[in-house]
C-alpha cells in the first residue's frame, strides 16, 4: 500500500529563496528572537523563548532585509558572475527564512487563531516581496547575461544547475510579460496566497468542528478495547466524561468504520468525514476550488501554457498531461477490474450473514476487515501490540544505521514547540553530526490532518562551513490512553517508514547551494526517498529486529509475519483505484483550458463517471478537502506518488537482488539520490544510481497485479 503523504513547504512558495541561517539586522525594526542566529545548541529554535510578539517584526525585518540585498546586488557596477549575482541571490533572506520556517511549521503543527490571523495578515505582504524579486528586470537581466554565457562559465554540473534553475524561475514568475500583465500577475498571486490559506483554514475548522458522540454502550459493538478507551479519553477531553467521542482525524474515524456493528453509525461518522468543505456553511470551500482553478488557468495562459498542468508538469520528471494521464490511465485498468471483484467478495459476505443491503463505501473497511481476518485469518488488533510507536521510530532508525551508518542520540536539552515532541542528534558512522531530528507523532486539536516532513533549517555550505539541517517528521497517530501505549495499525507504521525516508533524503543532503538542497527537487522525484523506505517496514527480516510485544518482549513470531506476508497485497484494488481516482480528479481540474463557473460536486461526478469508478468507492480525497492540490503545493501533482513508484519499486529491487542490507547498494543510492537534492536531472541521478532507467513491471507485481 503506497502512501498519499506531503512535505509541507507551501510556505516556501512565499519566499523568494530558500536558506539557512544567518544574524539579521533590525534596522530600527522593533526587536524579536529572529533577528539573531540562536545561540542554542545546533542552532535550533529556542521555542522555550520564543513569542507570538516576535513573528510579526521578523517577518517586516526579513522582508526588509532581503529587499536591501537585492538592491545591492543590482546596484553594483561590476560585471554579472556567478558569484556576484546568483551565489549572492541564493543566500539572500536568511532572516526571512529562519522566522518563516518556525512560523509555518507552527502553523501547520501547533496553530491556534492569532497565528492564523497573522498568516492571513501575512499572505499579500509575502506575496507582493516576492514577486518585487521575481518581477526585477535589473536582478533578471544580470541573471540573463550569467545565463547566456555558455561558453566562459566553466561551471560544476551544480552550480549551472542553479543558475538555470534562477533563470527559469524567473521567466516562469512573469518576467517576461508586460507590465500590465505583470500588474494583474501580482494580483492572481496575491488572491491565489489568500485562498489556498482560507481553503487550508476550512478543512481545520471541518476536521476539528465533528464529534460523533455516543452515550449507549450498545452503539460501540464490535470496536476493539483500545478504541473504546481511545474514545473515552477523547469524550473526557472533550468535556463528555462517561461518554465516548469519535471525530474526524483518521485514528478516530478509521478504527471506527473498521470494527463498529452498527450500520447507521458508521454511515454517519463517514459522510461526515467526507463531506468537510461541502456543507454550504462558512467553512465551505466549493467557492474557493472555482476561484484557485479559474485563477491557475488564467496565470498558466499569461505565461504561455494552455493549462495549469502544462505549466506546474514542464519542470517534472512526467514534463507532459499526456504522459501522467498515459500512466494513471494504465494503472487504472488493473486496478478497477481488481477492485470490482474485491467488491463482489465483500457483497458476498453481506449476503452469506443476511444482510438485505448493497454495498455502500462506508461498508468497505468494515467488511474488508471481516474478509481479511477470514482469508488470512489476520486480526490487526492482534498485531498492534507488536508496534509500539516507540518501537517502529527504533525501527527506521535500525535501518538507517544498518543502510547509511547513522546513529540517533536522543537530546533532552533541546527546546520544543510541545511536550509530546522529542529530539535526536543523528551521527555518521565517523562520529561527525549530519542533523538534528524532531518527532511529533500524534493528533491534537491544533494540528493538520496528514503526515508530513519539513525543517527548521536547511542544508547549504555557507562561508566555507557545512551548516548542517534541522528535520522534523509529523504525524497523526494513534495516541496512548491512560491504560496502553500508542500502538500503531499497519497503515500507521508504514507512514512512519514513509515519511522517515523524506527526513533522510534532508538529513543526508550534502550540497553547496540552499537552493538546490534536501528535498527541493520535483514533485515526482521527491517521493522517491520516502517512498522506497517503505519496502523495509514489513520485511521479515526487518520486522525481527523492531517488532516487540510491547508487554512481554516477545519478537513477532514468524506465523505473524507470514500473515502480514500472505495479506499485502489484500484489498490493492481498492487503495490503488481511490488513489488513481483522486489523481485523475486533480489532473481533470488542472487540464481545463476556459475559465468557468465549476458546479463542484457535479465535476467531481463527471469526472469519476468518466473513468468508470464503481459506486462503492469514492475518492480518497473528494475535491472540498484535498489539500494536497489546493492548498499543499502538489497541484497537477498528484500523480507522482504513482510516478514515483515506478521509480521506488524499481530501486528496491537493487537491494532484494543483493541483500535489504547491502553496503555498496546502500552508498550508491545514498551518494546519487539522497545527499545529491537538485543538483543534477532526476533521471540523470536514477541511472547513476541504478545503471538504467527504471522497469515498470515492478511497480504492477508490487501491487498483485501481475504474476
Amino acid at each position: 500500500m503506497k502512501r498519499v503523504l506531503f512535505i509541507t513547504f507551501a510556505f516556501m512558495a512565499l519566499l523568494a529563496c530558500n536558506n539557512s541561517s544567518k544574524t539579521g539586522t533590525t534596522s530600527g525594526e522593533k526587536g524579536s528572537i529572529f533577528f539573531t542566529e540562536f545561540d542554542t545548541p545546533y542552532g535550533t529554535p529556542p521555542f522555550d523563548r520564543i513569542e507570538f510578539a516576535d513573528f510579526k517584526p521578523a517577518f517586516l525585518a526579513g522582508m526588509k532585509e532581503q529587499a536591501a540585498e537585492i538592491e545591492a546586488i543590482t546596484a553594483q557596477t561590476e560585471a554579472p558572475t556567478f558569484e556576484n549575482t546568483i551565489v549572492a541571490l541564493d543566500n539572500s533572506g536568511r532572516l526571512l527564512s529562519r522566522v518563516s520556517r518556525v512560523f509555518y511549521g507552527l502553523k501547520s503543527s501547533e496553530t491556534n487563531d492569532s497565528i492564523q490571523a497573522l498568516a492571513e495578515e501575512l499572505s499579500p505582504l509575502l506575496s507582493e516581496h516576492n514577486d518585487n524579486i521575481n518581477l526585477n528586470e535589473t536582478l533578471f537581466n544580470r541573471i540573463k547575461t550569467v545565463h547566456d554565457d555558455t561558453t566562459g562559465l566553466n561551471l560544476t554540473t551544480e552550480q549551472y544547475r542553479l543558475l538555470d534553475d534562477y533563470y527559469k524561475n524567473f521567466v516562469r514568475s512573469g518576467i517576461m510579460l508586460g507590465e500590465a500583465e505583470k500588474t494583474r500577475l501580482r494580483e492572481i498571486n496575491k488572491e491565489m496566497s489568500a485562498l489556498t490559506l482560507k481553503f487550508g483554514n476550512n478543512l481545520l475548522k471541518e476536521t476539528n468542528g465533528y464529534k460523533l458522540v455516543i452515550d449507549n454502550k450498545a452503539d460501540l459493538a464490535g470496536l476493539p478495547e483500545g478504541v473504546v478507551a481511545a474514545a473515552a479519553d477523547a469524550a473526557k477531553a472533550a468535556g463528555e466524561e462517561g461518554k465516548w467521542v469519535f471525530g474526524l482525524q483518521k485514528p478516530s474515524w478509521l478504527p471506527f468504520l473498521q470494527y463498529a456493528d452498527k450500520r447507521e453509525l458508521r454511515e454517519k461518522l463517514y459522510k461526515a468525514m467526507y463531506m468537510r468543505g461541502d456543507n454550504d456553511n462558512e467553512s465551505d470551500n466549493k467557492q474557493n476550488i472555482n476561484d484557485i482553478v479559474n485563477l491557475r488557468i488564467e496565470k498558466a495562459q499569461m505565461l504561455g501554457y494552455e493549462t495549469h498542468a502544462d505549466f506546474i508538469l514542464a519542470e517534472n520528471m512526467a514534463k507532459t498531461p499526456a504522459n501522467v494521464y498515459k500512466l494513471l490511465n494504465e494503472v487504472w485498468d488493473y486496478a478497477l477490474a481488481q477492485s470490482k471483484k474485491e467488491a463482489a467478495a465483500l457483497q458476498a459476505l453481506i449476503d452469506a450473514e443476511g444482510g438485505n443491503f448493497k454495498l455502500a463505501s462506508w461498508d468497505w473497511w468494515y467488511y474488508t476487515e471481516k474478509l481479511r481476518q477470514q482469508k488470512y485469518a489476520l486480526n490487526e488488533e492482534e498485531l498492534k501490540p507488536y508496534f509500539k510507536m516507540e518501537n517502529v521510530r527504533e525501527g527506521v532508525f535500525t535501518v538507517a544505521n544498518k543502510l547509511y551508518g547513522l546513529n540517533f542520540k536522543k537530546l533532552d536539552n533541546i527546546a520544543v514547540y510541545n511536550p509530546e515532541v522529542e529530539v535526536y542528534e543523528v551521527t555518521d558512522a565517523d562520529g561527525s553530526h549530519v542533523s538534528v531530528f524532531y518527532t511529533d507523532y500524534f493528533p491534537r486539536s491544533g494540528k493538520n490532518a496528514g503526515a508530513w516532513m519539513s525543517s527548521f533549517r536547511g542544508q547549504q555550505v555557507l562561508d566555507g562551513k557545512n551548516i548542517r539541517p534541522l528535520i522534523y517528521n509529523v504525524g497523526n497517530f494513534t495516541r496512548p490512553t491512560e491504560t496502553t501505549p500508542s500502538l500503531l495499525t499497519l497503515d500507521e507504521v508504514e507512514t512512519l517508514f514513509h515519511e522517515f525516508g523524506h527526513a533522510l533524503h534532508g538529513m543526508l543532503s550534502n550540497v553547496n547551494y540552499a537552493g538546490l538542497s534536501g528535498t527541493s527537487v520535483s514533485r515526482d522525484f521527491v517521493e522517491l526517498p520516502s517512498q522506497i523506505m517503505e519496502h523495509w517496514a514489513f520485511h521479515p527480516e526487518v520486522l525481527k529486529l523492531y517488532a516487540t510485544h510491547y508487554q512481554t518482549g516477545e519478537v513477532i513470531p514468524d506465523e505473524l509475519i507470514a500473515k502480514i506476508d500472505a495479506a499485502s497485497k489484500f484489498n490493492m484494488g481498492f487503495t490503488t483505484t481511490e488513489f488513481v481516482a483522486a489523481a485523475l480528479l486533480d489532473m481533470d481540474y488542472h487540464t481545463q483550458r476556459e475559465k468557468k463557473v465549476i458546479d463542484v460536486r457535479e465535476f467531481e461526478k463527471q469526472s469519476m463517471a468518466k473513468i468508470g469508478l464503481i459506486d462503492e468507492i469514492i475518492p480518497r480525497y473528494r475535491s472540498t478537502y484535498f489539500s494536497h492540490i489546493f492548498s499543499g503545493g502538489y497541484s497537477a501533482g498528484y500523480y507522482a506518488y504513482l510516478w514515483a513508484e515506478v521509480l521506488d519499486a524499481d530501486a528496491f529491487q537493487a537491494f532484494a537482488e543483493k541483500g535489504i542490507f547491502d553496503k555498496e547498494t546502500a552508498r550508491l543510492f545514498r551518494d546519487n539520490v539522497l545527499s545529491k537534492g537538485n543538483t543534477d536531472d532526476p533521471m540523470t541521478l536514477y541511472k547513476k544510481f541504478r545503471g538504467a532507467e527504471p522497469n515498470p513491471v515492478y511497480l504492477l507485481k508490487n501491487r498483485g497485479f501481475i504474476e
